[in-house]
């Protein structure tokens, strides 16, 4: 099985949350991680905002280590014309768009959507996905 990870369901890994021991648990049974190239940005750019010292460098050190098994979606024209109508149709934020629209590249809804973003959540199953976390 594999799974599509987005941001929010990273940050869990990382930073300590009543949630994050379920956001653990999925991503154990689901071995397989993909994600768009956009993730690592966002990820690392919530470390270092939310986190310092010690905990940030051990935190900096997992992702890098998660980030180098992850599956990478990349982001190219195709792709982004794909979010841009995911955006203009659901109403999603930019980045939420463009999460469902790599997902959408490698598993067209049939992959399993891993996120604590409870709006993105709510536009993938409007587009008839499985979302698991939220």
């Amino acid at each position: 099985m594999s799974v599509y990870v987005d941001t929010s369901a990273f940050l869990k890994r990382y930073i300590a949350e009543d949630d994050s021991e379920s956001f653990q648990k999925h991503l154990h049974d689901d071995p397989i991680w993909i994600s768009g190239r956009h993730t690592e940005v966002e990820t690392r750019r919530n470390l270092a905002r939310l986190l310092e010292g010690r905990s940030l460098g051990q935190a900096q050190q997992s992702f890098r280590d998660d980030w180098a098994r992850t599956n990478i979606v990349e982001l190219d024209a195709v792709l982004c014309g794909m979010a841009a109508d995911l955006a203009e149709v659901t109403q999603a934020r930019a980045l939420d768009a463009l999460h469902l629209a790599a997902a959408q590249r490698v598993g067209g809804g049939q992959l399993p959507l891993l996120t604590a973003d409870l709006r993105q959540a709510q536009v993938a199953r409007g587009l008839g996905w499985t979302v698991v976390g939220v």
